[in-house]
């Protein structure tokens, strides 16, 4: 009876490790293939590893509107981070980031109007109901009404001076 030939341990071992090699540059090999070729063809590359959730950028958000309250504690001046001419320039949509009511608060905005430029001052406090306030980031935007339309004019943060 023929019986089938046993390899040594020695032997399994030492090919385990050359399959694995050889499977490695095989997947490698085909990998790059295809990215060549997706790159050639115009379509994005996809990444081998998946993306965790901190990889992937959050949906831009929609700021919450709101209006000057005024009243606020301790009131300054904050920055803000776009302001875009809307209704025909006759109006200006300002974007920042803040943190939740009542903690940040906006209390007014000042304008103020020359010839070449609009300066925007937003200010923000405390609501007077605040009591522990919680650290997180709201995009938030006002409508802020223009004496003229903006036209060549530049748009300024006053907070920045």
């Amino acid at each position: 009876m023929n019986r089938p030939r046993r390899r040594s341990v020695n032997t399994v071992m030492r090919t385990i490790p050359r399959t694995a090699a050889l499977a490695a540059t095989l997947l490698i090999t085909i990998a790059g293939t295809a990215a060549a070729s997706l790159a050639s063809s115009g379509a994005p590359a996809a990444s081998a590893v998946p993306a965790s959730p901190a990889d992937v950028p959050a949906p831009a958000a929609a700021p919450t509107p709101v209006k000057p309250r005024g009243g606020t504690i301790d009131p300054r001046a904050v920055r803000w981070t776009s302001a875009k001419p809307i209704r025909n320039g006759r109006y200006l949509r300002v974007t920042w980031w803040s943190g939740v009511e009542p903690c940040s608060v906006l209390d007014r905005v000042g304008v103020k109007e020359t010839g070449r430029k609009v300066i925007v001052t937003l200010y923000e406090g405390r609501g007077k109901d605040a009591q522990m306030c919680i650290m997180i980031a709201v995009k938030k935007s006002t409508i802020v009404k223009l004496r003229a339309p903006l036209g060549d004019r530049v748009v300024v943060d006053g907070a920045k001076r």
